[in-house]
């Protein structure tokens, strides 16, 4: 099979050639199925251009995501032809991912492609799309509604700011969009968004307390602009947190959420379990719009993925990028 495969070099970096691998060495899971599409995230970037910390065994398949068909199953859940989604559960880091044109994965882990969906589509959502709409859902079972307020979402033009943008509009909620690619404003209006921000407002530190702005937010950065978010919160709201594009630190005190009672609701999309899943994808296709789908996405062949990789991770990459796997 055509596979992007990773290698460690001797000095620690990771070397990444699109070339034939032996389709028996997928172990590991009852189902094989044949993948048609995958999609690139800042994830896959990381894991294509710099190895570690993404990579934790070699050699690997990067690609956390992946849509196709069964083609064999030893799990009487699942038929061949069946069409599935698979996304985190370690692919890409501890286990070979959908950068191939085939991949073994165990029973429990796939989502079977929504009614209606096709396999690009579904990739167009793919893990930045699935966390998204997983972060939406942290912050309506805390009991955040659009009547509270505006909501906020940092790293907007990026995948799953785009779909943050998306989602949230489409559930009613005045969003606020933070980016800092000025060009992108029309494209996050047409997304659904009221409001356009510099990122330059939240990227550097700020007061502990600072003026109440939004009701809620999905925040795709971390560090400063994590921190300022919360600040910024208005009483009672919520912040979901889901991205490190600007750092793992947290530079905060805890006054947003002693003396406003606001909350950080942490969003993990690559162990999330199963019924949250099913809830998750149900709720894309039910209420995602197609139209502004498509219009956040392009897509590029398996044998362009390694040259877009440094693009994603330079912020250069708007939206979705699917994979077409041939």
């Amino acid at each position: 099979m055509k596979a992007i495969v990773l290698e460690q070099t001797d000095g620690g970096a990771p070397r990444a050639e699109l070339r034939d691998y032996d389709e028996t060495s997928l172990t590991g899971g009852e189902l094989l199925v044949r993948v048609s599409h995958s999609a690139l995230n800042y994830k896959d970037g990381l894991a294509i251009a710099r190895g570690a910390p993404v990579v934790r065994a070699w050699p690997m398949i990067p690609g956390i995501d992946l849509a196709g068909v069964v083609v064999e199953s030893a799990d009487p859940a699942w038929r061949p032809g069946d069409a599935v989604v698979v996304t985190g559960w370690g692919m890409g880091e501890t286990r070979f991912g959908g950068y191939a044109q085939y991949a073994r994965v165990p029973g429990g882990w796939p989502v079977r492609t929504p009614e209606g969906m096709t396999p690009a589509q579904a990739m167009a959502v793919g893990t930045a799309g699935f966390t998204a709409v997983q972060a939406l859902l942290a912050l309506e079972r805390h009991g955040a509604e659009p009547s509270q307020g505006p909501l906020l979402v940092t790293g907007a033009a990026g995948g799953v700011g785009s779909v943050a943008v998306a989602a949230a509009a489409r559930a009613g909620w005045q969003v606020i969009a933070s980016t800092g690619r000025p060009a992108e404003a029309e494209y996050l209006r047409s997304l659904g968004a009221a409001e356009i921000v510099d990122r330059a407002e939240l990227s550097s530190p700020g007061k502990p307390l600072g003026k109440e702005r939004w009701a809620a937010a999905i925040d795709t950065v971390g560090s400063h602009t994590l921190a300022n978010a919360l600040a910024q919160t208005r009483g009672r709201g919520a912040v979901a947190a889901c991205g490190l594009a600007q750092g793992m630190d947290l530079p905060t005190t805890v006054a947003p959420f002693i003396l406003r009672g606001v909350a950080l609701l942490g969003v993990d999309s690559v162990y999330a379990p199963q019924p949250l899943r099913e809830q998750v994808w149900a709720r894309v296709a039910r209420d995602l719009d197609p139209a502004r789908l498509a219009s956040m996405t392009r897509s590029i062949p398996l044998s362009e993925v390694i040259a877009a990789a440094p693009a994603i991770l330079a912020g250069q990459v708007r939206g979705r990028t699917v994979v077409e796997v041939p």
